[in-house]
């Protein structure tokens, strides 16, 4: 849905319901688009559930210590 600047003005109650509901409207300047209103896009936390049932780091500081060289080595092999 497309609504002049003045429209938006004196409607803009009726147009966040119409956003609200999942329309997307359009405010025209002289019959040029100029913005957009869209609904608020909500933050659901990380992608796909990463870390929803675990942390992503185990719990203390020893994760954060220096690796041993054979862990060095492993890592660097890929083993």
């Amino acid at each position: 849905m497309q609504v002049n600047v003045h429209e938006a003005k004196t409607q803009l109650s009726r147009l966040l319901e119409l956003v609200e509901s999942g329309e997307t409207v359009v405010i025209a300047r002289q019959g040029t688009p100029v913005a957009e209103l869209v609904p608020v896009r909500r933050k659901v936390g990380f992608p796909f559930g990463v870390a929803r049932d675990a942390p992503l780091v185990p719990e203390g500081d020893d994760w954060w210590a220096a690796m041993s060289d054979e862990e060095s080595d492993a890592w660097a092999t890929g083993e």
